[in-house]
């Protein structure tokens, strides 16, 4: 009596096994393995990458801190504010690309600042660097990298605030990390030879602004 449940048995798992080896052979399924795959190496590669590159930031801030002066990371980033009334008057047709690259600030003093339109003391600092970037224009560049934003968001604030110099978009966070950042808002002081004088985590001051500029446009 037992045989022939058992021969059943077989043929079902037999069955099975067929079954599952074409699912195995289907392409669709194949291609789909395929995906699934590439995408966890890629968040893997992303997550290996963000690592090293929060290190490099690390050691940036690092020696900026003991006056070593060492060149701004580069980057390419895409322009979310055009409003640049303060900007040098030959740097402006920078603006009517859809990047900007740092190295053409090359020759300029650059204020950098990151900020954020959800971040209280951004809201804060935004009339001290206005009036900073009013009081130099023509002479310093003051530039803006928004991070971990929304694009409607950032323009709302550019607007209520009356931003009269550049602003840049960080989309994927590299800019954040290479730069060292532990958040918003940080400001960096860039040499006209494209070195980091002065970094200053938090919201600045009119006095502090001017002692980082005094800095950018003493370097030789």
């Amino acid at each position: 009596m037992s045989e022939p449940f058992a021969s059943e048995t077989a043929e079902s798992a037999s069955s099975s096994d067929e079954r599952f080896g074409q699912g195995n052979k289907n392409p669709l399924f194949r291609l789909l393995q395929l995906v699934a795959l590439a995408a966890v190496l890629g968040l893997l590669a992303l997550l290996v990458w963000r690592f090293f590159a929060a290190n490099r930031g690390a050691e940036l801030v690092g020696a900026i801190r003991a006056g070593k002066r060492p060149v701004a990371p580069a980057f390419t980033l895409p322009i979310i504010w055009t409003n640049s009334p303060t900007w040098p008057q030959p740097l402006e047709t920078l603006l009517t690309q859809r990047t900007l690259a740092l190295h053409r600030l090359r020759g300029q003093p650059v204020v950098l600042n990151f900020w954020a339109s959800w971040c209280i003391p951004c809201k804060q600092e935004a009339p001290r660097l206005n009036a900073a970037a009013h009081a130099h224009a023509g002479t310093v560049v003051f530039l803006g990298i928004d991070v971990q934003d929304l694009t409607s968001d950032a323009h709302a604030f550019l607007r209520r605030h009356k931003v009269t110099y550049a602003s840049l978009r960080d989309n994927a966070g590299a800019t954040y990390d290479g730069y060292g950042l532990t958040g918003v808002p940080e400001t960096y002081w860039i040499d006209a030879r494209g070195r980091i004088v002065a970094h200053f985590s938090g919201p600045v001051s009119s006095a502090q602004l001017d002692d980082g500029i005094r800095q950018a446009t003493a370097a030789r």
